[in-house]
């Protein structure tokens, strides 16, 4: 690789840590950047998410030893823009948002880019576990990681696709284990740092604790419904929608004849639907919000959709893609389909793009659309 002055994403965790530390190895010019993307107070659990002041501070410290200069960049305004408004109202429509995805789409990496060139980097590198490699066409293209179960490929569908050529990810070829152990010998001070689960702005680990804060008094997605089943029937009450999502069991109550999920949420009758597992099965996935990197997949060609995080791959076709949306075939049946998670296609272990799901439909409910005569059954 041509020694390079990179911009390094660091969040004060051992990936990204160890991301800053491989690429000064290599003998490059490393900057190291932390994003502070909301307000901190006091808290602490504010203090200890991933983008929190504990993370800023361990990404100092650990810049501070590899003997590189570290920014700290504020985006609230831009995060909060992007990814917390667009949370929020997502909620409220009934769907269930990826904030992670968003941030990487519209904050992160682009704006990384346009500060890390005013610091004389024309490149960043983040700790993702993604590789990036050359296409079958000579192109740019992203692949998932070596470590199955790290791999962030997922993630990153909706990245610009100018941002390809401008992208590092050293730890693609590596395991988590194998991280470790990097930090470990670096002497690292995240050597042994655990991973932050938790959404990095809702430090209670309550999505709704947020919601109440940002939607407004008596909002319609906090506010009591009805919860129904399939044949529009009130079985119970709900405390606010905004609190379900599709496949969802807990707190539904209980006197069903057979365990019962979340099929679908209906904001405009602020209503909970609900049924047995079987209705929580799609053979097609509509999506909107496209994004490919470079031409998108033809109609009628076999791809791989992950709908997500931590979902295996599944094999599925391309039918129909018009006016910004696509209609996915499955070859095998998927529950839990959800408005709002994302839809990653993959071409093999090429990541093409992807989208927002709009919703999932059983494959009777399709034949009905296209105007065929089986009787529909109750789908999401």
């Amino acid at each position: 690789m041509t020694k390079k002055r990179i911009l390094v994403a660091m969040s004060g965790g051992v990936d990204s840590s160890v991301t800053a530390a491989l690429l000064v190895e290599a003998g490059h010019e490393v900057v190291g950047a932390t994003m502070k993307t909301f307000c901190y107070d006091e808290t602490p659990g504010h203090s200890r998410t991933c983008c929190g002041l504990d993370g800023i501070m361990d990404a100092r410290r650990v810049a501070d030893g590899l003997g590189i200069a570290h920014y700290v960049f504020d985006v609230e305004k831009e995060f909060t823009r992007d990814v917390i408004d667009d949370f929020v109202a997502e909620y409220a429509q009934g769907r269930t948002p990826n904030p992670c995805v968003r941030c990487n789409s519209n904050t992160k990496f682009g704006d990384l880019l346009r500060r890390g060139r005013a610091l004389g980097c024309d490149t960043i590198a983040t700790g993702h576990y993604v590789r990036s490699g050359v296409g079958p066409r000579g192109e740019t293209a992203l692949y998932r990681g070596r470590d199955r179960d790290k791999d962030q490929a997922y993630f990153l569908w909706g990245l610009p696709s100018e941002l390809l050529d401008l992208l590092h990810f050293p730890l693609g070829d590596l395991t988590k284990s194998q991280v470790r152990q990097r930090a470990r010998d670096l002497d690292l001070l995240t050597a042994e740092k655990p991973e932050s689960q938790e959404i990095c702005f809702v430090p209670t680990g309550d999505y709704r604790d947020l919601l109440k804060t940002r939607l407004r008094k008596r909002h319609p997605a906090l506010e009591p419904g009805p919860v129904v089943d399939l044949d529009g029937r009130t079985v119970g009450e709900h405390d606010g929608y905004a609190g379900f999502t599709v496949g969802q069991r807990k707190g539904l109550g209980g006197g069903f004849s057979e365990p019962h999920f979340v099929i679908r949420v209906d904001p405009e009758r602020r209503a909970v639907v609900v049924g047995p597992r079987w209705a929580l099965e799609s053979r097609w996935v509509e999506v909107n919000d496209l994004n490919w990197f470079h031409a998108a997949p033809s109609e009628g060609e076999e791809v791989q959709v992950q709908i997500r995080h931590r979902a295996r791959p599944v094999e599925a076709r391309i039918r129909d893609q018009e006016s910004g949306e696509l209609s996915l075939e499955l070859m095998e049946p998927q529950r839990a389909v959800t408005p709002g998670q994302s839809c990653a296609v993959f071409r093999g272990e090429q990541l093409l793009g992807g989208g927002r799901i709009v919703k999932g439909v059983s494959a009777v409910d399709h034949s009905a659309r296209q105007g065929g005569t089986t009787k529909a059954t109750p789908a999401q």
